[in-house]
């Protein structure tokens, strides 16, 4: 085995396929979730009991930081407006990678890397940051060429799939026509 690394974990249907390269390229992975931007509670609650399911299932353990700070995810979303993604993706990998240098951890990267919808040079560059900021290795990897066999076997499974990327605005943008 290589070294372990802390994955963090938008939901479970973003999980599949990163989780299959990670474990075929030898990590013994952990995952981690932490996302106060799932807009509302309800969806958040579901995404979080689909993941938790899953992940037994594919005997992942899983760390859930369930701080759900609403209000400030929503200011720094309205301070940030033109940018929210930014602040959105920034505030998540942060605590992924404090939780990863609390705990000893030496690699991470994320989930979000997986979805052909996210602004993924900027992932990219926030998780750099971040690792020269805790001295934690961003692993990056371009999960979205598993785009389709991800789709495909959370249908298979019978996975509930969310329709939006999570934030109140990304809902609104959705089911606005």
């Amino acid at each position: 085995m290589k070294d372990k690394i802390l994955l963090h974990i938008c939901c479970a249907p973003c999980l599949i396929y990163p989780l299959k390269v990670l474990r075929e390229s030898k990590y013994d992975v952990v995952g981690f979730f932490y996302n106060p931007n799932i807009h509302p509670y309800s969806e958040y609650k579901r995404r979080l009991e689909t993941l938790v399911n899953y992940s037994k299932i594919v005997l992942l353990p899983l760390i859930v930081d369930t701080s759900y700070d609403v209000e400030s995810f929503l200011e720094g979303q309205l301070k940030n407006r033109d940018e929210r993604c930014l602040f959105c993706y920034s505030i998540r990998l942060e605590k992924a990678f404090e939780w990863a240098k609390k705990n000893g951890f030496i690699n991470l990267t994320t989930t979000l890397l997986y979805s052909k919808y996210q602004k993924h040079e900027k992932i990219k560059g926030i998780g750099y940051e971040l690792s020269r900021v805790y001295d934690i290795n961003f692993l990056y990897f371009d999960f979205r060429e598993g785009w389709q066999e991800g789709v495909l076997e959370s249908k298979a499974l019978n996975m509930y799939r969310q329709n939006y990327c999570g934030c109140i605005f990304s809902e609104r943008e959705k089911f606005k026509n």
